[in-house]
């Protein structure tokens, strides 16, 4: 009978995948890992009881994570990628010719270890490109001191427990904005918004008290399971977001750069959101704003609800 490995994030109701061969499971300094063959999702990764990717369906987080910040931005050059130690993320910002330097920053050596023995089709070569660099630290405390300046901060972390609640915190936006460049875009994950819509509201109220634009968008990840998946997006550059399906298009054909999820629609159509999370972006906004004009930076002159 095969293993069945269960999800434990969620407090009042189970999915269990059914593990048909265990690969790696280990209890490191930061985390729970194990990893399992599924005859449906292919190879599955979870961390702490949260499955955090299979090889079926990983295209969709990456190309969404990626492409959308830097499809975004004319000639995005440096690119900082926080988490991500399985390489997708990487994978993807490296398909933008104009990418100088790409570089990681996981404070697991084993996540990146792992990926490219068990799960090599995520990473490929990423980590052998001259133009990626690896440092293995703690996220916060490494954009927090940084003196680089990025073009696009993405942050590929997990759930908002254990190590990686640090990098969902104000104190840690915060210090990613002083690492972005004047026009840069800052993105991270949020989670399911119809089962934890505190966790969109959170970042989303942090954001509008640092940028001047923020603006959540959505996606369809069948391994999360739970709804819709929700990531967020801030800049102090209001032309990122008044971009053209044919804009898009253009750059994608330029770059050359092939996708399975990501096209210049799906890009637009991602910032169109449902009412129930448009109420908590809105709420969030309207809160954020208030929060910063009270603390004397200033409010954003050209508020636009969600795409804010």
């Amino acid at each position: 009978m095969d293993r069945w490995v269960e999800e434990t994030f969620h407090p009042h109701w189970r999915v269990r995948l059914a593990a048909d061969e265990v690969l790696h499971e280990v209890k490191t300094d930061h985390q729970d890992l194990v990893i399992f063959k599924n005859r449906t999702w292919g190879t599955v990764l979870m961390l702490d009881g949260v499955c955090q990717l299979t090889t079926s369906d990983e295209f969709i987080y990456h190309e969404m994570m990626a492409h959308v910040p830097l499809m975004a931005l004319d000639k995005p050059k440096q690119v900082l990628v926080v988490g991500g130690g399985d390489g997708g993320v990487l994978r993807e910002v490296l398909k933008h010719p104009s990418v100088e330097k790409a570089m990681l920053c996981e404070i697991d050596r084993e996540v990146i270890d792992t990926a490219l023995k068990y799960y090599p089709e995520i990473p490929g070569n990423t980590f052998d490109d001259e133009r990626s660099v690896v440092v293995i630290a703690d996220g916060r405390k490494f954009v927090a001191e940084t003196d680089e300046r990025f073009d696009a901060i993405i942050v590929d972390s997990s759930e908002p427990i254990g190590p990686s609640a640090a990098l969902h915190t104000p104190e840690f936006f915060a210090a990613c904005k002083h690492a972005l460049k004047d026009d840069g875009i800052l993105v991270t994950q949020n989670g399911l918004p119809f089962l934890f819509p505190d966790q969109l509201r959170d970042t989303t109220h942090a954001f509008a008290g640092l940028f001047d634009h923020v603006a959540p968008y959505m996606c369809t990840q069948p391994c999360y399971f739970g709804g819709p998946f929700a990531l967020n997006w801030a800049s102090n550059e209001d032309d990122h977001l008044d971009i053209t399906a044919k804009k898009l298009a253009k750059r994608q054909e330029k770059r050359g750069i092939e996708t399975r999820y990501w096209t210049p629609a799906v890009h637009l159509a991602a910032f169109a959101l449902p009412r129930y999370v448009e109420t908590v972006v809105w709420q969030a906004i309207f809160d954020g704003r208030n929060d910063r004009a009270k603390n004397g930076r200033g409010k954003n002159k050209n508020d636009k609800k969600a795409r804010a």
